[in-house]
């Protein structure tokens, strides 16, 4: 990854800036039997999301501790989910993924100084970027694959990136080190003018921290 100029960050960054997602919402109304107990149902990402996050003894261990790629990760959804929600098993149109080994071979460009998310501003000549042929100048990096380790446990998760600055995005790309267990870095890219932004919205809105997730903390 290259970059004319960069703003300095500290990494702990990664980890913030994350949406808070709602679970599940409960209300009390007030009518003619008294008191009634009234269930909302929340969003397909916000309950999809709520299992595929590891907390305390949890943390590292399970079936959502090390993202490869996305068929993988939604593996361990039962048939029904994939009925009742088919949107949630495909990547949106216009979005896509590649796994690469680094060095990616891609230049990275911030939308504007400071964040507002990365777009790729060019492919380095004979890079691995260029030799994959599938990502092209424009495309914006929406998400990105990133090690957090706390104690002896370590995850590998897909992050939604879509608002970090050029710091924060090479900070994360370098997190995918061989130690652990990382012969490659999966990155998500949304291409101009092919897909549509409500379906991208829900799609990320998957993969972002719950607010009591360890990744939420520095």
């Amino acid at each position: 990854m290259t970059k004319a100029s960069a703003q300095p960050l500290t990494l702990a960054l990664l980890f913030l800036g994350v949406c808070l997602l709602p679970h599940k919402a409960t209300a009390f109304i007030a009518g003619a039997g008294g008191i009634q107990r009234q269930r909302q149902s929340a969003s397909p990402s916000a309950l999809f999301n709520s299992v595929t996050w590891n907390n305390g003894n949890s943390y590292g261990k399970g079936d959502f501790r090390f993202y490869k790629n996305f068929d993988e990760w939604m593996k361990p959804f039962p048939a029904e989910d994939r009925e009742l929600y088919p949107d949630m098993f495909r990547i949106p149109d216009g979005v896509y993924e590649v796994r690469m080994a680094k060095p990616l071979g891609i230049v990275f460009e911030e939308f504007e100084a400071g964040g507002g998310g990365v777009f790729v501003a060019g492919l380095v000549e004979g890079g691995n970027a260029e030799a994959r042929g599938i990502v092209q100048p424009g495309d914006k990096l929406i998400g990105v694959t990133a090690i957090k380790v706390i104690g002896a446990k370590w995850e590998r998760r897909l992050l939604p990136c879509g608002t970090w600055d050029f710091d924060t995005v090479v900070g994360a790309i370098g997190s995918n080190d061989v130690k652990w267990g990382c012969d490659d870095v999966v990155l998500q890219f949304e291409r101009p003018g092919e897909a549509k932004e409500e379906e991208v919205k829900k799609h990320l809105d998957f993969f972002e921290p719950p607010f009591a997730s360890s990744w939420k903390r520095g």
